[in-house]
């Protein structure tokens, strides 16, 4: 398969336009038309990463952290990231990242620090903001069910966990074309009123290109009226971190081991005890402090994320246990999620599962 192939699929399922404004996900190295033979998950592109490529025969590298954060101006070895840029290039391996995009989907890394909890009930901590438009657009009614069917298989019409979301109402519309109109019904130069159903539904503002014109190839008339209005709704299901509730209450000693246990986390770090039992837990894989606000909103016993700076303990202010269980560990399962969405659309394509700890802090 070309490698521009699998960046498609991964672009528009874990969309690029998702990502946080400083981040780089994506194609950070490879030719969209090479072929690819297999891949190799992994959290970090390092030099020992590449190695593992080269030996395990895949030629491309599919991780969470990007390789390439700030711009490069040359490639001549002067640092780490250089270096591996270069042995890449040199054993013509690409790379793909998806790095924030996969914090905020549905599905995502919280998501999946969730999963290996067994939470239930599990919702959005901070939604993602300002990425909803509402189309309200009107269909004489012998066409009403294939503009509608063009416009959700274009992506609009999501929600949640369903699909193919909308509302019709019914109406008469109203038009008189010039002499330089083609009315696809009615005579030029006389009102014509036709029966005609006003759908509305919402689409995410990176579909709407797609969706629009997915909307104009489908509907019979010449000028098609559609309206589009940005809505101020959060998503229900895209955003940082993500709440959820145990099957039974912890004690807060107890927690602490189930983290460590299911996480691998050998240098736990957390807040003073609160004397509360564990019931409701907020996470955010990675560096997701800034939300300790938004974890103490929603009612949490416990906070667990990582990267955790000494003051930011003290803002805990005992309403909730603030636990820095690692950045890598509550990471680690990214290229779970990622090995699921591929072989989804691609069954038999060839991923394996990098065996290099990439993870940069040890503990003594």
């Amino acid at each position: 398969m070309k490698l521009k192939e699998i960046c498609s699929y991964l672009d528009a399922s874990v969309p690029l336009a998702f990502q946080e404004s400083y981040d780089n996900s994506g194609l950070q190295v490879g030719l969209p038309e090479m072929e690819i033979f297999s891949a190799l998950l992994t959290i970090d592109v390092t030099s020992e990463i590449i190695d593992e490529a080269v030996v395990s025969g895949c030629n491309l590298i599919i991780s969470h952290h990007p390789l390439i954060f700030g711009g490069i101006k040359s490639i001549t070895g002067r640092n780490e990231t250089e270096r591996i840029l270069f042995k890449a290039l040199k054993n013509e391996i690409a790379v793909y990242s998806s790095h924030t995009n996969l914090d905020i989907f549905d599905g995502g890394v919280s998501r999946k620090m969730a999963e290996k909890l067994e939470l239930t009930n599990v919702k959005v901590l901070a939604p993602l903001q300002k990425n909803l438009l509402k189309l309200i657009t009107y269909i004489p009614e012998s066409y009403s069910d294939k503009v509608r069917e063009a416009v959700f298989e274009a992506g609009a019409g999501v929600n949640g966990n369903y699909d193919y979301c909308g509302y019709t109402s019914a109406g008469t519309g109203s038009f008189r074309g010039n002499d330089n109109s083609r009315p696809f019904i009615g005579k030029r130069g006389e009102i014509h009123y036709e029966k005609e159903l006003r759908f509305e539904t919402v689409l995410y503002s990176h579909l709407k290109t797609k969706v629009i014109k997915a909307l104009l190839n489908s509907h019979p008339y010449e000028e098609v009226a559609y309206d589009l209005f940005e809505l101020v709704n959060g998503s229900t299901t895209e955003g940082l971190g993500c709440t959820g509730e145990l099957s039974q209450n912890l004690s807060e000693k107890e927690f602490l081991e189930l983290i460590s246990v299911k996480f691998n986390s050998k240098g736990i770090r957390y807040s003073a005890f609160t004397g509360k039992n564990i019931k409701k837990v907020a996470l955010c894989g990675g560096a997701g402090i800034s939300l300790l606000k938004d974890a103490i909103s929603s009612g949490a016993d416990a906070f667990v994320t990582g990267d955790i700076k000494y003051h930011n303990f003290f803002d805990a202010e005992k309403k909730l246990l603030l636990i820095d269980a690692g950045h890598f560990e509550t990471e680690k399962y990214s290229t779970e999620i990622l090995y699921d969405l591929i072989i989804k659309k691609f069954p038999k394509f060839a991923l394996r599962f990098s065996e290099t700890n990439t993870n940069p802090i040890n503990y003594w």
